[in-house]
């Protein structure tokens, strides 16, 4: 496990850090120290807030919370889900060939995790300081996490806190770029997690800039993943593309191409 990460100014409406009651704040108070953030004795339901205890930490805002955790049930079920399968062939994967990934949005980190877990070394850019705290807090938990593949996995993971546009992709890596995006159909919940990312990030639909800096890139394969019926980024059209029920992932490569 790496983690590099650099100073970066809270976002316009960043959270008040606050720590669980009934544990140490010590951690709770390095983070906002770090971050850059207030640190608070109460938990105001109606402010976005970093909550922090001991051995784990969240965004809540209304009630709705947000973590990474890499060795939870949830992404234990996500790493047996077809969806991988499609991730996989998306970014080249072979029996013979783990590329090396560039995730330009890493988030929440979930792809990332998966990327990971299939053998692929991957390093994740999160522009949004609080985001890339919360990667590397899951990173290292899942580097002493109890299961030998989780472990396996956070050892070929990455995190970089810094918007991925200020850097140059290697040109052997795979970008891998993830936009948020407004869903109507997603499910409430989806839906309240997405809003409080976006609110984090308050920098609006950046999705055509990201196309062009990964376009911009020397490297020969671009994966952007997006919702089914979701417009192509950028004015190229997809080499292929793989569809599942509900996002697909476009696929550009260098040779051949044609413009739309």
């Amino acid at each position: 496990m790496q983690i590099n990460s650099s100073h970066q100014a809270p976002a316009p409406e960043a959270p008040t850090v606050v720590s669980i009651q009934g544990e140490s704040p010590v951690r709770a108070l390095e983070a906002a120290q770090r971050l850059g953030l207030q640190y608070g004795n109460h938990q105001d339901p109606s402010k976005l807030l970093l909550v922090v205890g001991e051995a784990s930490a969240w965004l809540e805002l209304h009630g709705v919370k947000v973590a990474v955790q890499f060795d939870s049930a949830a992404m234990q079920h996500r790493r047996k889900g077809g969806h991988n399968e499609m991730l996989g062939r998306a970014v080249g994967l072979k029996a013979d060939r783990k590329p090396l990934i560039w995730d330009a949005t890493g988030g929440l980190g979930r792809d990332a995790f998966v990327l990971a877990d299939l053998g692929c070394e991957v390093t994740l850019c999160e522009r949004v300081p609080v985001l890339a705290w919360l990667l590397e807090q899951a990173v290292q938990a899942a580097a002493v996490s109890g299961v030998d593949q989780v472990r396996a996995a956070a050892e070929r993971m990455v995190v970089q806190a810094v918007d991925s546009k200020m850097l140059r992709a290697p040109a052997e890596t795979v970008i891998y770029l993830d936009p948020m995006f407004p869903e109507r159909k997603k499910a409430a919940a989806v839906k309240k997690e997405a809003a409080m990312l976006q609110h984090l990030a308050d920098q609006g639909d950046d999705s055509e800039s990201l196309w062009q800096w990964a376009w911009d890139q020397p490297v020969e394969r671009i994966v952007v993943k997006r919702p089914l019926r979701a417009p192509i980024l950028g004015n190229i059209r997809p080499a292929h593309t793989l569809k599942g029920k509900s996002v697909r992932f476009d696929v550009f490569t260098r040779r051949p191409l044609t413009s739309l």
